[in-house]
């Protein structure tokens, strides 16, 4: 069995996490109960624990979230004096840390997605800059080593950076079936609902949702758009919400506990994600599990987590008009929703964590004999 250790920015219990942190703790999980022995480094969180065991993985947190990736160098060194690794998997969701140029342990590279552009619609300029510029070295750093991606559109973007196609892997994200299922007891909401889940940044575009209420009001009229997650965007869209006047159609929940958000995927109408880059789309795959339909940019990432006009629909992203008659089209005909959410159901059924990591172990198996 392998002794790993895994990299990453933050872990599940970070404030700030999100579908990254999912998609690597339920791989490594299930690597564990394989009989595997893993670590994860990540940095540390007010009142966080400097190191606890969750779900069998060791998770080791030094260092800020602000500083983590320069602490990352001597936090390793020390590491790997204290114990014996076969195996890095570096997980690489924002500024890479780069770990070619420090540690010569065989790795696996783990890419969730890559900021590239896009940066620049979430935070400032400067700040932006200085992501973008981190990311530029990456293909000339990771070029000889095996990585792992969630999607289609991150393979070809990986490649265009000058990543070799045979050192690219497709394993698609799973997904928890006991937490993300139907229950035939319960029965959507008695008024339309659209429900968003997630965190609220500016690249999520939520904004997308909320412009296109009046015109879905204008065509159903007792619709209602729930919004439940938290982030530093939030005070911006509750600021659209009042110029608009949709104070009685538009809902923020914030956090809520995890059966709420279960309830709330299996009883709203329309689940949307009209963000403008991801890795994947998790929630869209959740929303379909608890047999609700979906509307989602057509973008890198969302494309591939949604079969179009099967699972759900997709939009030009931005197009508001687009957004309002597709999702018109799914309040208000309940024989073409009902179609969306039979085949929602079949396309969930095809991912699953176990899957997930079944696949992830192999890659690591090749990687380890390449390096033997």
């Amino acid at each position: 069995m392998a002794r790993i250790l895994a990299l990453n920015w933050q872990d599940l219990k970070h404030p700030a996490s999100g579908g990254a942190e999912v998609h690597l703790e339920e791989i490594l999980r299930r690597l564990v109960k394989k009989g595997h022995d893993v670590d994860l480094l990540c940095c540390n969180y007010p009142n966080g624990k400097s190191e606890e065991t969750v779900n069998g993985v060791n998770i080791i947190r030094r260092s800020s979230r602000s500083f983590f990736n320069w602490a990352v160098p001597s936090i390793l060194k020390k590491l790997l004096r204290a114990k014996k690794y076969d195996i890095l998997f570096e997980d690489i969701n924002k500024i890479p840390f780069y770990t070619p140029l420090y540690c010569k342990l065989p790795r696996l590279v783990i890419i969730p997605h890559l900021f590239s552009n896009s940066i620049f619609k979430e935070i400032n300029f400067l700040l932006g800059t200085y992501i973008y510029l981190a990311e530029k070295p990456y293909s000339m750093i990771y070029r000889r080593y095996h990585t792992m991606v969630i999607s289609n559109s991150t393979a070809i973007e990986i490649v265009a950076k000058g990543i070799a196609k045979d050192r690219v892997h497709i394993v698609e994200c799973g997904i928890d079936n006991l937490s993300y299922s139907i229950d035939p007891i319960i029965k959507k909401f008695d008024q339309p609902t659209i429900i968003y889940v997630g965190r609220i940044k500016k690249y999520k575009s939520i904004e997308t949702g909320i412009e296109a209420m009046p015109g879905i009001l204008s065509k159903v009229p007792q619709a209602r758009l729930v919004v439940i997650g938290s982030g530093d965007h939030l005070p911006v869209l509750k600021g659209l919400v009042t110029r608009l006047n949709l104070y009685d159609h538009v809902e923020f929940l914030g956090f809520v506990p995890h059966e709420v958000k279960i309830e709330y995927l299996r009883r709203s109408h329309l689940s949307i994600y009209p963000s403008l880059k991801e890795g994947w789309g998790l929630t869209n795959i959740e929303a379909n599990a608890c047999g609700t339909t979906v509307l989602a940019s057509r973008v890198p990432g969302l494309q591939d987590s949604v079969d179009d006009n099967k699972s759900g629909l997709l939009f030009e992203f931005g197009n508001v008009r687009e957004f309002t008659e597709k999702a018109v089209k799914i309040l208000s005909d309940n024989e073409y929703r009902s179609n969306l959410e039979k085949g929602a159901l079949l396309h969930a059924a095809k991912y699953s964590w176990e899957k997930a990591a079944d696949q992830t172990e192999k890659l690591m198996e090749m990687v380890l004999s390449h390096n033997g």
